[in-house]
């Protein structure tokens, strides 16, 4: 079982000093005690801001709400908050009223991409779907911050149905992205039925959940949470670590818990300055979300949302840490580097070059070390012309599964796919009496 810490124990006295430290897991309590102005904070913390410092942060709050979990304060180092990742990822700062003249309000244009209410559909197979607009935290670095918290935008039932019934007329979406705010902070039941009505759409093939749960409040994840989640596999639930300090003990077991009930788990860092604009801080990070059944899917590029110039980087500095990372850790432990293109460009991957030049015949790379090699083309490669008459290409365009048929003999009997039960030779004479009657 997960002892509680010093902090965590000092903290939950502070914020009521009848409180069982066994309420400490309990999700709602950690809800319902969510530090949500400056003096709380100070005072749990047990730190001072100067009288100027604090009058500008209750102006950054008039527009940019403050959310923290207990559990995710007490992840903060008080004697050096002010450089502590934890802290700056999560305490507002009055560099968020710096709005650059390049910065956006909706810098993705999700809201220029919703045919409906809540949905968002910018690539061909796949969309977006807004179920919450509230958070365990509220990210100081978030792209949506225009909406999250917003009791103008939380999404309706009547709306969510809107959603799902654009879903199911829409076939050609196979891919569901279940987002928000955080999913996870719907009611279990709740969450049920909406995987349960996506669930019935025939061409739903993948439904994802993005989430940060076992950052900010590991306790969420639930038996009772898991258990739902396991109804509707294929599932995949993509969650934000950001620095190798969040991964604690209970966010070990949150993600275990996830994993042990067979769902893929990947994860999305964006590269923030300040907080891990570090090769050797990624490096860790990467390495210790697989080492728990993660893998490391994209690191973004800061986007250019209202408030956040403080916080991004110059890509190069995303560009050196990928030559930190590719070569020199597991191939499955590198992210993709990506900017999400303002005005909904979508994805755009960003990595070092390692094709160096090439001609007719031949191409020249480098490897991590700066090995410089040469890989030879074919000579007499002879490219299929597609003329879109697919019946007639020479490729085999069976997309379907294969048929399991090859099996013969005993092995024919013990295949779980053949419905054969039993091999009898033919020309026998009982097979030659049958051919009479």
């Amino acid at each position: 079982m997960t002892q509680h810490t010093q902090a965590q124990k000092e903290i939950a006295k502070k914020i009521d000093s009848d409180t069982v430290i066994a309420n400490w897991k309990d999700w709602r309590w950690q809800l319902k005690h969510s530090i949500g102005d400056i003096d709380t904070f100070e005072t749990l913390l047990g730190i001072k801001f100067k009288a100027g410092e604090k009058d500008e942060l209750k102006q950054t709050l008039e527009k940019f709400p403050l959310s923290i979990t207990p559990y995710y304060l007490s992840l903060i180092d008080a004697d050096d908050f002010r450089n502590d990742p934890i802290f700056l990822q999560a305490f507002p700062s009055p560099k968020e009223l710096d709005i650059d003249e390049d910065d956006l309000e909706d810098p993705l244009s999700e809201d220029e991409d919703s045919p409906v209410e809540g949905i968002t559909h910018r690539y061909p197979d796949r969309v977006l779907f807004h179920i919450s607009n509230t958070c365990s935290m509220y990210c100081r670095h978030c792209t949506r911050k225009r909406k999250v918290g917003d009791v103008d935008s939380i999404p309706t039932r009547d709306a969510v149905s809107e959603g799902l019934e654009y879903i199911r007329n829409t076939p050609h979406v196979r891919d569901v992205l279940l987002s928000g705010g955080d999913p996870f902070m719907l009611p279990d039941a709740y969450l049920d039925w909406i995987l349960t009505k996506l669930r019935e759409i025939p061409h739903v093939e993948i439904i994802r959940i993005g989430t940060r749960m076992p950052v900010v409040l590991p306790y969420r994840v639930t038996d009772n949470l898991v258990e739902i989640l396991k109804k509707h596999h294929p599932l995949w639930i993509n969650t934000h670590f950001n620095h190798p300090r969040e991964v604690t003990a209970s966010s070990r077991e949150a993600l275990r818990k996830l994993a042990d009930a067979g769902i893929p788990l990947g994860n999305q860092t964006v590269l923030l300055s300040g907080v891990n604009d570090c090769h050797r801080i990624m490096k860790r990070l990467v390495q210790k979300l697989v080492q728990n059944r993660v893998r490391p899917y994209y690191l973004y590029q800061c986007d250019l949302s209202e408030g956040l110039s403080h916080f991004r980087t110059p890509v190069g500095k995303g560009i050196e840490i990928m030559e930190h990372l590719i070569g020199h850790t597991s191939g499955f432990a590198v992210p993709t580097y990506v900017i999400d293109a303002p005005h909904g460009g979508g994805k755009i991957p960003v990595m070092p070059s390692y094709l160096i030049s090439w001609s007719t015949n031949r191409v020249i790379l480098r490897n991590y070390e700066g090995v410089i090699t040469s890989y030879k083309e074919p000579d007499s490669y002879e490219p299929i012309y597609c003329d879109r008459k697919c019946e007639d290409c020479k490729l085999q365009l069976k997309l379907d599964d294969a048929a399991e048929y090859k099996s013969t003999g005993i092995a024919k009997l013990l295949a779980d796919y053949d419905e054969v039960v039993s091999l009898v030779p033919e020309d026998t004479e009982r097979m030659e009496r049958r051919d009479v009657e």
